[in-house]
């Protein structure tokens, strides 16, 4: 018959493992954090970037920057229509490119809902007309920037399951269990010049996306062997998938310039070579 400490010590094990997650009166999780405005590591690095050495900002625009993986989520029961990666990486690239040097780099123009500012503006124009009596000689709206440079690219590339293991042990009745996983997303951008259509930059960064998996279980005879006791509990973390996409943009946004210092295409302040190390 089992004595009630090595019960209690398999109990210990399994909280330590699980770390005891505390729900509250509904069930829910009580630890769930206020929404938040989250950077990444690179983002700093390209606040730090110095400004433009006597030269106007570069006015640079995006068009389209898609997932071209065409990858579903992984599920090895059945497919799923979800795609696995998001559907608006341009968003992140926009930002990408305003956090360079704080904004002070790159004037990102519109370009991804074009109908839509080309259909207020010709609200705009309509309305002044009929209610002030405006002629196109006055009161006009600016016309439109455009840019010199164009950023194209995408999700390139999305690999499920390139590394996977784990570990466990078993012992009197008391398991423990590990178990990792890893996927890779990589990102293609390009640099090109409006003028000449010539491609300027080719850049590309990859990253892993890493899964951790912890587990125990209690399984014991009590009572002279009357009764049963079995207790699972288990962990799991995951690497939020659009986390990592935003900061493989972001080393490919960040790669982009320097290259771009080294090709003389822009000079920055205090600097006129500089390498690039991707610590993904």
């Amino acid at each position: 018959m089992e004595t009630i400490p090595q019960v209690a010590i398999g109990l210990l094990l399994l909280c330590l493992l699980g770390g005891c997650a505390s729900t509250g009166n509904n069930g829910q999780y009580t630890n769930v954090s206020e929404p938040f405005i989250e950077g990444t590591t690179t983002t700093k690095r390209l606040h730090e970037i110095p400004d433009l050495d006597n030269q106007p900002v570069i006015t640079i625009a995006v068009y389209e920057f898609t997932d071209q993986t065409g990858q579903r989520k992984p599920n090895p029961n059945f497919s799923q229509l979800s795609t696995a990666v998001t559907q608006g990486p341009d968003v992140w690239v926009i930002a990408a490119l305003k956090s360079v040097s704080q904004g002070d780099f790159f004037k990102v123009v519109e370009r991804k809902s074009l109908s839509n500012l080309v259909k207020e503006r010709q609200l705009i124009r309509s309305t002044r007309e009929l209610y002030d009596g405006e002629t196109q000689a006055s009161n006009t709206l600016k016309p439109l920037l455009f840019a010199g440079l164009l950023v194209e690219g995408g999700i390139v590339g999305y690999d499920s399951n390139v590394m996977s293991g784990g570990a466990g042990a078993r012992y009197f009745g008391i398991g423990v269990s590990e178990m990792y996983r890893t996927d890779q997303v990589t990102v293609s951008l390009r640099l090109v010049s409006v003028q000449t259509g010539e491609i300027l930059l080719t850049v590309h960064a990859t990253k892993t996306i890493a899964s951790h998996k912890t587990g125990g279980d209690v399984f014991r005879f009590l009572d002279m062997s009357t009764k049963a006791l079995e207790i699972e509990t288990g962990a799991a973390t995951n690497e939020p998938v659009s986390y990592a996409i935003r900061t493989t943009i972001e080393h490919a946004v960040l790669q982009m310039v320097y290259e771009g210092v080294n090709k003389e295409f822009w000079k920055i302040k205090g600097v006129d070579k500089i390498g690039y190390e991707n610590n993904n």
